[in-house]
């Protein structure tokens, strides 16, 4: 089964499992299409997070392939003259944002350890269909339409626009073979392509020369280096459920959410119901608390992981959820006591949950060699003197959270996750949440109005039935925002003799298996 944002990351992942290959093998085929079909959320250019289960080992991996800062950068990059934090716009268009990517070196080391096929074989799906050409979707015609920067960098124009400025009409046939030369140098040499030689001089150059430049050097990217991490792992009523550990906050703030509503009465409000949602938000504000001071890159600053998801810490921060909004929730005491998501399990039960972006849409907007780099240094937090401010090779926070649950038999009952930049950790809860506690299938779960709150306002997705809790949740001290919500949870789920996949209807993708 494989399920993912784009159907031709699909049938090529499925192409790869019917010829016998493993879950890690029709993750490189996946990855490498959605880098050229879906180029506004992952690609070369930007980073991942991984989870990998072996089901023959009985062991869970997780793998970090997350972009890190140039050397040459201070903790002042996003300030201003005076001082002040740049917009958020200004700091994220340019070579400033970009940073060192991680996900093909990640990929790699993951394949190594993982594959069973011949890494160029793999890399074939992409490299014909870059040159075959594909056609521009509805969603990714919108994106171009709605997007004002892309349309100025050079290479991008000639791909998605016409002569009129406009993107290319919805069915347009599109190829990129800047795209397939990059990947069949990749397919050749490896990684190493991208990140030493004549590529790699590229990518130093449109970020140098770029009308806002930044810091990147060959030397940057010939450095990098992709981690293996111990996953974390928490329990939840009678599962165990795990993710990515820091510097993603995905893993710590699920467990964080999860376990504060295990130790309310959550379970006897009624599935999506205003009181249900009033808890949820209380807990995911706890968490945001924590997840603003607490997480930042394990290799730079002290993050007390295991503090914040121990069970008495959770149970004291729970405590503090009543029947009214606390309002802006202080952070806790832990030491008294976290884009495109695919999921694929194979023939053989192992599993793949992946993670992967370029930050923004269409990230720090500059294209090379067919494919966009990223704008992940606008992860970092724009002020200084916090445990996520910008350091010389330092990776960012992430909300990125890959997870896999597991039954009390220590088999896999699901695995799922989503893009959404800091709303990813509330899709994915969600999708939990409707699953374990709700009992909806997961199919079902993934299609659940959006909800979240990030320590500030309650927010809920436009359109959705949930609007009408707006009022009671305002009677409750709830300050509520009404906004699109555009996840892309991906997911695969036991059934009684198979697995069931999940695509998220908000973003086009499908699931499928044999």
């Amino acid at each position: 089964m494989v399920a993912a944002a784009h159907p031709a990351a699909v049938e090529a992942g499925v192409a790869v499992l019917q010829m016998g290959g493993s879950a890690m093998d029709a993750a490189v085929a996946v990855q490498m299409m959605l880098g050229l079909v879906e180029p506004e959320a992952s690609g070369l250019g930007g980073g991942a997070f991984l989870l990998h289960w072996a089901k023959k080992e009985g062991r869970l991996r997780s793998y970090d392939g997350r972009e890190t800062a140039p050397a040459a950068v201070s903790p002042r990059l996003f300030l201003d003259g005076h001082g002040e934090p740049l917009p958020f716009i200004e700091a994220a268009v340019g070579g400033r944002a970009v940073g060192v990517p991680g996900m093909l070196r990640m990929l790699e080391m993951a394949h190594r350890r993982h594959g069973r096929f011949r890494w160029a074989e793999l890399l074939q799906y992409a490299i014909f269909t870059a040159e075959e050409g594909w056609e521009m979707t509805p969603r990714l015609h919108a994106l171009l339409e709605r997007e004002i920067q892309l349309r100025n960098d050079p290479a991008a124009r000639r791909l998605f626009y016409g002569p009129d400025g406009r993107p290319k009409p919805v069915g347009t046939r599109l190829t990129n073979y800047a795209y397939a030369d990059t990947v069949r140098a990749i397919s050749l040499q490896g990684a190493d392509a991208l990140y030493r030689g004549p590529i790699a001089a590229d990518i130093v150059r449109a970020v140098r020369g770029h009308a806002k430049p930044g810091a990147l050097t060959e030397a940057d990217l010939a450095s990098y280096r992709a981690v293996e991490r111990e996953p974390l792992c928490g329990p939840y009523r009678a599962f165990r459920i795990c993710s990515m550990a820091p510097p993603s906050s995905g893993g710590v703030a699920l467990l964080q959410i999860l376990g504060m509503l295990e130790r309310t009465d959550f379970s006897s409000r009624a599935p999506g119901s205003e009181g249900a949602l009033h808890l949820y938000a209380e807990a995911s504000r706890l968490t945001y608390a924590d997840r603003a001071r607490y997480i930042g890159d394990p290799d730079f600053v002290s993050v007390p992981t295991g503090a914040l998801v121990d069970g008495k810490y959770l149970e004291k921060r729970a405590a503090l959820i009543g029947e009214r909004a606390i309002g802006l929730a202080p952070s806790g005491d832990p030491e008294a006591v976290g884009t495109t998501h695919f999921t694929i399990v194979d023939a053989e039960g192992d599993v793949v949950s992946m993670t992967s972006t370029i930050e923004a849409t269409f990230g720090s907007r500059i294209m090379v060699r067919g494919f966009v780099l990223n704008n992940e240094l606008t992860d970092f937090d724009f002020q200084p003197n916090s445990r996520n401010e910008v350091e010389p090779r330092k990776r960012p926070r992430s909300s990125m959270a890959p997870a896999i649950v597991f039954d009390r038999d220590g088999e896999v009952r699901m695995a799922v996750g989503s893009p959404g930049g800091p709303f990813i950790i509330g899709y994915v809860a969600k999708a939990l949440i409707g699953t374990l506690d709700w009992g909806l299938p997961l199919p079902e779960a993934v299609r659940l109005p959006n909800f979240a709150n990030r320590n500030g306002a309650t927010e809920i997705e436009t359109g959705s039935r949930y609007e009408a809790h707006a009022p009671a949740l305002r009677a409750r001290g709830h300050e509520v925002v009404l906004r699109e919500m555009t996840s892309g949870l991906h997911g695969v789920e036991r059934i009684p003799g198979g697995w069931r996949g999940a695509a998220d209807p908000r973003r086009g993708g499908v699931a499928d298996g044999r």
